[in-house]
């Protein structure tokens, strides 16, 4: 069996040896052991500090194209490359090396197709209250969109079976922790979390500027793969608001209208036939949606089956370059 460890670096080249020294070299179970980054744009020398460390593999972008990209660009060279396991981490040293094998042995034992690890949110000192609280109500959301019960959605340390990692598709520039557990969570793909340990911060987090910032994307994400996993189901909910207020405000006008004092609250009507109307209408824009949802599905099990092919470890190859 082998694992690949995937590093996704954006000038890097001060904490990623750090990161490299912490990870394991042996795990019971794992035949071998293999390294890969990916180097999204970086202006400075996390290439040569990768080359000399002795990473295997190498997916190199000329300018910076995001985590998302980055991530599924990882797992398309680490199937290329024969991986049957696959463990995504950061190059800050974020998480515990070591945990490393928390992750891979519910893969490795058939419990499961995709581990998330879950960090120690409230123990973690450089996380602000306010922070701690997003990152828990960020899961809460993920977790009511995904029907799954992961406690950390936001977590970058994770593991992925060769069959789920054939499966992932991400589609937003931002980020893929949330909107993979999304579609997982649609797949019905096996998901367990393993509680893991954090080191110290290296550096400040790169993935946002702001917590505004921070907050306005991951909800946007959410929302979009809400939108576009359980397209019927969203905008049912939507489109419910509309219809209800509607029948409440002409539900008003009828005991009006009953009791004789009905012509002065004609625009009562008025209001709740157009809310009414425009709930239908949202309601009718998610049965659209869920046939192009079906047509998705189709389109993704095509997917599945060309890159099962396409990655077929007896036409893989000894590196990848990007």
């Amino acid at each position: 069996m082998k694992l690949i460890i995937q590093i996704p670096c954006y000038n890097e080249a001060q904490t990623l040896e750090i990161a490299l020294n912490a990870l394991p070299k042996q795990i019971d179970g794992i035949d071998i052991i293999e390294y890969l980054i990916i180097n999204d744009g970086s202006k400075d020398n996390t290439v040569e500090v990768a080359r000399n460390w002795g990473v295997q593999y190498i997916v190199n972008f000329l300018q910076n194209k995001g985590l998302a990209k980055g991530f599924m660009a990882g797992l398309d060279a680490c199937l290329q490359n024969g991986a049957d396991i696959i463990v995504n981490t950061d190059a800050d040293n974020q998480y515990c090396g070591e945990d490393i094998e928390k992750l891979v042995r519910p893969i490795i034992n058939g419990v499961a197709d995709i581990v998330i690890g879950e960090r120690p949110i409230d123990d973690t000192e450089h996380f602000s209250p306010l922070k701690k609280k997003l990152q828990h109500f960020g899961s809460w959301v993920v977790r009511k969109a995904s029907n799954s019960d992961i406690p950390d959605a936001p977590s970058g340390f994770r593991a992925y079976s060769r069959e789920a990692a054939l499966r992932m598709n991400v589609v937003n520039e931002y980020t893929y922790t949330l909107e993979t557990i999304v579609q997982a969570g649609r797949d019905k793909i096996a998901m367990v979390s393993v509680p893991i340990r954090t080191n110290p911060e290296l550096r400040s987090s790169r993935l946002f500027n702001s917590m505004f910032g921070y907050v306005k994307k991951s909800m946007l994400t959410i929302i979009r793969a809400f939108m576009m996993y359980k397209p019927l189901r969203f905008f049912t909910l939507l489109g419910s608001f509309p219809i209800i207020v509607g029948i409440g405000i002409g539900l008003r006008f009828l005991y009006y209208f009953v009791t004789g004092y009905g012509n002065g609250h004609i625009q009562s009507l008025i209001l709740a036939t157009c809310l009414i109307m425009v709930g239908v209408q949202t309601i009718v824009v998610g049965l659209q949606a869920d046939v192009i949802a079906a047509n998705r599905k189709i389109l993704e099990d095509i997917q599945y089956h060309v890159r099962k092919i396409n990655y077929s470890k007896d036409t893989t190859q000894n590196g990848t370059n990007e």
